[in-house]
C-alpha cells in the first residue's frame, strides 16, 4: 500500500475536521487536511446559499471546518463539504472564520445611494469594455 493509501485510511467518512485552503478553483476549493492529504470541497458543498464565485466566500490560506463526505481509495479523491460541517456545528450557511460575500461588502464599502453605487458600476463597465476594444484593435 502507499503511503496516501495509508493516510486516507486514518480519515473517516462522516467526521469533521480542520483545514487549510490552498487553492481556489471555479469549481470550488482544495483543501489540505491535518494528516496532509488533499480534498475538494465542490461549490455546491461551500455554502447553503447560492455561491456563484468562490473566492466571495473563501480565500486560499483560509482555516475552514469540513466534513470528509465520500473517500475513495482507487482514485485516491477526497469529497469534503463546508455546508455540512456548518451545518452539523451548528453555525449557519457559511464557513465560521469567513464573512460571507455580504458582510464582505458591508465592512469595506461605505454605505451609498443606488445611484452612486450605479455609476461606479458603469465606469467600471467602461474601462473593462475599453480595455477589450483596445486588445482587440491590437489583433
Amino acid at each position: 500500500m502507499s503511503e496516501k493509501t495509508d493516510k486516507m485510511e486514518r480519515l473517516e467518512v462522516g467526521a469533521i475536521v480542520e483545514g487549510k485552503v490552498v487553492n481556489l478553483k471555479p469549481f470550488g476549493a482544495i483543501v489540505i487536511l491535518p494528516d496532509n492529504t488533499q480534498g475538494l470541497v465542490h461549490i455546491s458543498h461551500i455554502s447553503a446559499s447560492f455561491v456563484q464565485n468562490v473566492n466571495d466566500y473563501i480565500s486560499v490560506g483560509d482555516i475552514v471546518k469540513v466534513k470528509i463526505l465520500t473517500i475513495d481509495p482507487t482514485t485516491k479523491k477526497i469529497s469534503l463539504s463546508i455546508k455540512e460541517a456548518a451545518r452539523h456545528l451548528g453555525s449557519g450557511d457559511a464557513p465560521a472564520s469567513v464573512p460571507s460575500f455580504s458582510e464582505r461588502s458591508r465592512s469595506s464599502e461605505p454605505a451609498g445611494s443606488f445611484e452612486d453605487k450605479v455609476k461606479e458600476w458603469i465606469k467600471i463597465s467602461n474601462e473593462r469594455h475599453a480595455g477589450l476594444n483596445k486588445r482587440n484593435k491590437r489583433r
